[in-house]
């Protein structure tokens, strides 16, 4: 029954190379590109043979396999698999549980990140291969590297498949793997500034030496401490590892017993009461189309999941701008003008989000203004709330309340110019999008530059229109305080005037091209 498994692995594998043309190249690049990069960490690995420093070898060793062993435990669980080998599938077929768990483990070694992981742990064993008891040491601490991270990798793919079985689940987990991933982003930006000539060589022995310890890096620390003369140690550390693989077996055969009596979750279905949104705006094409444009923003993952990147984008541009030695003055003043700016501009292509439902507005006759102003309400309200909580929050934390009026100005001009020219854009330059019901993450085709080009236009057109009041706030705080409020008359007026261009003229755009938008939904 083993052989089986692994005969269906091996028929499933092949099987990928049975889609469209296009698929089978972009798998082919795809498997190309992983294997090529695995035997440049061989070639590297077999280079570092010949280097005498046999202790930082092992310490560097040690802290990259601990890292792919976390990441052999982090994307399966956070950003979700396709398991084609769900222990569920087998479940009626009567095989026991000690089977299914042995010949699921092994069609594990199975498939392209396997194989690029034995290269790569191949190339380990070479690096250590400096006499016979460091080269068996070196084998076994392989061999025991390889099971850990293929055991690891089983783990939280079933682990994965029983919390993430419903797509909001999906959802969800991908949304906290990019926020791991940004804020593991600072991190990586901060160690580029140590001094690694001076205090490098520390930290990364600091680091190995508790990794060492534990199931992340014994396997790999292993064949090191052997070369170095520390046999006690090593036996220690190999016996750390075995156990480890011993205890993930354990926990495998386990997790395959839960998972085989454990039917598959299905998504709960809210029941909701009431008119909602549209029980609270005015009556009319306006406040109906606001009503459904806020339910969208609060339920459609499509809106949520891009509305909580939005926060996370100061983050990313104040830390390498504090790291460089950017004032924190100068730094404070950054995130609400910013998160104005990338709310205004998320209303680009919002009538690309609606798909086919588009039609209604059409067939109803709905006036162009009504449906362009109808959509910025929810965005507005959020943008509002944002320039006066967090201007007010800015300046009382600057100690500075003379920044106020340029603060409101810039932040203004930034938010209702994204939305006046997001008015136009998205009904005279829509480009395809995730369709309702679809993963959030999922790349839909689109034809030629225009995808980049829309967004490129919108936001360089909100910059542009921004322009002056940042230059007059410019001159409020290197020059004359008095600049300030001319910033504010400058960003507001300008801000309103591109606003309401851009309700009435996008809403002729929308009349003007209402059969060409419907089609363009249809296609896409």
């Amino acid at each position: 029954m083993v052989a089986q498994l692994l005969r269906l692995k091996l028929r499933l594998l092949g099987n990928i190379f049975k889609r469209s043309a296009w698929q089978v190249v972009g798998l082919s690049v795809a498997i190309v590109y992983g294997l090529g990069i695995s035997a440049l960490l061989f070639l590297i690995l077999v280079g570092l043979r010949s280097v005498d420093d046999v202790a930082l070898v092992r310490d560097v060793l040690v802290v990259c396999g601990a890292a792919t062993v976390v990441g052999f435990l982090v994307v399966p669980l956070v950003f979700g698999v396709d398991d084609t080998m769900d222990p569920r599938r087998f479940a009626l077929f009567g095989i026991p549980d000690r089977t299914i768990a042995l010949g699921l483990a092994l069609s594990a070694m199975i498939g392209v990140p396997a194989v690029a992981l034995a290269i790569v742990l191949t190339g380990t064993v070479v690096t250590w291969s400096r006499g016979f008891g460091s080269t068996v040491f070196a084998v076994l601490g392989a061999l025991l590297a390889f099971a850990t991270c293929l055991l690891a990798a089983r783990l939280t793919a079933g682990i994965a498949g029983l919390l993430l079985e419903t797509r909001r689940a999906r959802d969800v987990g991908t949304v906290l793997g990019v926020l791991f991933v940004v804020m593991i982003a600072p991190i990586a930006v901060a160690l580029t500034t140590v001094d690694w000539a001076a205090s490098g060589r520390l930290a990364i022995g600091a680091i190995a030496g508790a990794l060492s310890w534990t199931p992340l890096g014994a396997a790999f620390a292993v064949p090191g401490e052997a070369a170095s003369g520390a046999w006690g140690v090593a036996l220690v550390k190999l016996l750390i590892a075995g156990a480890s693989v011993w205890l993930g077996w354990l926990a495998w055969k386990a997790l395959v017993a839960k998972m085989l009596v454990t039917p598959g979750r299905e998504a709960s279905v809210r029941s909701y009461h009431g008119l909602g949104w549209f029980g609270r705006t005015t009556s009319g094409p306006t406040g109906a189309i606001a009503a459904r444009s806020t339910t969208y923003w609060f339920r459609d993952s499509r809106y949520w999941v891009s509305l909580l990147m939005v926060p996370i984008a100061p983050v990313l541009v104040m830390l390498p701008l504090g790291i460089a030695g950017v004032p924190s003055m100068y730094l404070g003043l950054i995130p609400v003008p910013l998160v104005c700016l990338l709310l205004g501009w998320s209303l680009h292509n919002d009538t690309a989000y609606d798909n086919t439902a588009i039609w209604l507005h059409v067939a109803s006759g709905v006036r162009g203004a009504a449906d362009r102003f109808g959509r910025l309400v929810p965005v507005l309200v959020a943008g509002i709330l944002v320039i006066g909580l967090g201007s007010a929050v800015t300046v009382f934390v600057l100690d500075d309340w003379r920044l106020l009026p340029s603060l409101l100005g810039v932040s203004t001009a930034l938010l209702l110019a994204g939305l006046g020219v997001g008015s136009i854009t998205s009904a005279a330059m829509p480009y395809p999008v995730v369709k309702p019901g679809d993963s959030p993450f999922q790349q839909p085709q689109s034809t030629g530059g225009i995808t980049a080009l829309v967004q490129s236009l919108a936001m360089f057109a909100a910059l542009l229109i921004a322009a002056p009041a940042i230059w007059f706030a410019a001159l409020g705080i290197f020059d004359d305080p008095s600049w300030h409020m001319v910033s504010l008359a400058a960003g507001a007026g300008l801000g309103v005037l591109v606003l309401v261009i851009g309700v009435f003229g996008g809403g002729r755009v929308f009349e003007r091209r209402a059969p060409e938008i419907v089609a363009a939904a249809v296609r896409a």
